[in-house]
Order: C-alpha cells, then structure tokens, then sequence
C-alpha cells in the first residue's frame, strides 16, 4: 500500500507519528477486506443459517474498518475527539467479530483468518488510542 508514502508527503504537520497512523490505516483496510471475504464465504457454506451472526459482524465490521482507514487518511480539520471515538468502535466491531469468528475457526478457514485480522486491527486501534490519549 502507498498509505506510508502518502502520509510522508503531507505537506501540513501531523499531531500524530505517521509511522503509526499509517499502519493503522492498513490494517483497518486489511481487516475490512478479511470480512468481507469471510462474510462472502459465509454465504458459500452448507450451513449458512448457523452461519448468520457471524456474516453480520462480518459486515458490521468491514464497514467500520473502511470508515476508520478513510478518516485516519484525512488530515486537514483534524478532531481528535471524531479520531476517538471512531478508534473506540473500530475497536469494538473487530472484538465482537473476532469473538464470534473465532466460534467457528476450526470448521472455517475463512473464519480463523478474519479473527486474526480483527485481532490485529483491535491491537493497532489500541495502539493509536493510547498515543492519542
């Protein structure tokens, strides 16, 4: 991804270490893609129905994932508390994903991999909160 180049060419200061900022930005839009393949493949089980609560956390999660890596790609008229509180839910949709793929990780691939992807989006969300304070 070009995020660490972009964030280096930003013309205008940065509160933040970009460095950080950037890797959140990508693992955000990695995990975003994770669920929404997972949710997809979900869809292709034998099973889909117990399958339900997962797909929906899949795609409750994506979509706070893409919103978070679109708004932290964004500097001008920066507002920390906005930053806050979407790092909060980000945080919270890839617990409640993470949580529920991981029910299903030993039957489904797909399943195990999207947790780990939430986990570590839930971690870079941690790490960027609390640089943030």
């Amino acid at each position: 991804m070009q995020t660490t180049a972009m964030m280096r060419s930003y013309p205008a200061s940065i509160t933040l270490d970009r460095g950080l900022l950037a890797r959140v930005v990508d693992v955000a839009i990695e995990c975003a893609q994770a669920c929404t393949a997972c949710a997809d493949a979900c869809l292709s089980e034998e099973m889909v129905a117990d399958l339900r609560t997962c797909i929906r956390g899949d795609l409750d999660c994506a979509d706070v994932c893409e919103t978070t890596g679109r708004v932290l790609s964004r500097h001008t008229g920066y507002d920390a508390n906005v930053t806050r509180a979407l790092l909060t839910a980000c945080i919270a949709a890839c617990v409640a994903c993470g949580d529920e793929c991981e029910q299903h990780a030993g039957m489904h691939e797909h399943c195990r991999i999207c947790a780990e992807a939430c986990r570590a989006c839930e971690a870079a969300c941690g790490d960027l909160l609390a640089a943030i304070g």
